[in-house]
């Protein structure tokens, strides 16, 4: 039997809160953004965060690209702890995680070309002449689908699609061992939606990458994922392999995620409905399950008792009535 691989990214416990200034003589208001989640990720798969905005998934990415320090928690890139890291280390981590952002309208400098955009993480961090990163540049720009001419034009000169394209290459100079994206189609018109995310999941078999990747489109998720992690308020509610999750969702939340995912079969879009109510206040969340004033299983229980994690089969789920939740059709 193959041993298990190790994974590249392990978070454990993340957290992070903001004080909020509630105004004269009043002291600040915590706002608990990310409120300890716990997951792993492994070289050359793909962990999708989904949830409604509001819900921590932003806040997540900043953590794991080091853009912000966590107030609490432990992060673990390539076997190193970022909290107790040196100088030294931490450039050496950035350089293992990259990003793509969701616009890539505003991701690029209108004032460079493609050619000095990819260049410049390969100036910055490593020591290659400028002719071996030329190289390099027109080898990512062919394996992205951009032609050898496109280098020397700008930004506003390709279309929202080839601008993603342009940003994906740029995460990839630097070979990284993960790479965050954050809503990288959403922007997109559905069919370079398509375009875009067979190329990531080429790039991934061809650099065997991890990716964290953020939505809230779950038929985008459905086509990327490998492990899905819902947050709500801050927490992770559910995780679980794709197809466990889409076929058996133990969670009411999840399951309303599920049910407003359009469906072009008219049966499957009776069997769930969608559960109505706005998202709480981050800063004044209700006690016990933050979920529970949304949720048609609520029970007493849930009104003062907050659920963690647990094992529900080859699941885990932050649910009371997780069990109950599973005999529902």
């Amino acid at each position: 039997m193959a041993e298990p691989i190790a994974p590249i990214l392990v978070s454990e416990d993340l957290t992070r809160h903001y004080e909020v200034p509630r105004g004269f003589l009043k002291g600040p208001a915590v706002l608990k953004a990310l409120d300890g989640v716990s997951f792993e990720v492994a070289p050359g798969r793909t962990l999708a965060v989904v949830g409604e905005s509001g819900c921590g998934k932003s806040t997540l990415a900043r953590q794991l690209v080091m853009i912000e320090k966590p107030t609490a928690g432990r992060l673990v890139i390539d076997g190193a702890d970022v909290a107790g890291a040196d100088a030294a280390t931490l450039r050496r981590l950035r350089r293992r995680v990259q990003m793509v952002f969701q616009n890539p309208y505003a991701s690029l400098n209108p004032r460079k070309t493609v050619a000095q955009t990819l260049e410049e993480p390969l100036a910055i961090n490593t020591d290659l002449d400028r002719a071996a990163r030329r190289e390099r540049v027109a080898a990512m720009m062919a394996r992205v689908g951009l032609r050898p001419e496109q280098a020397g034009r700008y930004p506003h000169m390709f279309s929202g699609g080839q601008r993603q394209r342009v940003a994906i290459a740029r995460a990839l100079m630097l070979d990284p061992a993960v790479v965050v994206a954050d809503e990288p189609v959403s922007a997109l018109d559905v069919s370079i939606q398509a375009q875009v995310l067979n190329l990531l999941i080429d790039l991934q078999q061809e650099f065997g990458v991890a990716y964290v990747f953020i939505s809230h489109d779950l038929s985008v998720v459905r086509h990327i994922a490998d492990e899905v992690m819902v947050m709500y308020l801050g927490r992770a509610v559910e995780q679980a392999d794709k197809d466990v999750l889409f076929d058996a969702p133990a969670h009411p939340y999840t399951r309303a995620l599920l049910a407003a995912t359009p469906r072009i079969d008219p049966d499957e879009r009776a069997v769930r409905q969608p559960i109505g109510g706005e998202l709480p206040s981050p800063l004044a969340p209700p006690p016990g399950c933050t979920f529970h004033r949304r949720c048609p299983f609520a029970i007493d229980r849930c009104k003062t008792e907050r659920p963690e994690l647990r094992p529900v089969g080859p699941r885990r789920v932050a649910c009371h009535r997780a069990e109950e939740v599973l005999a529902q059709p």
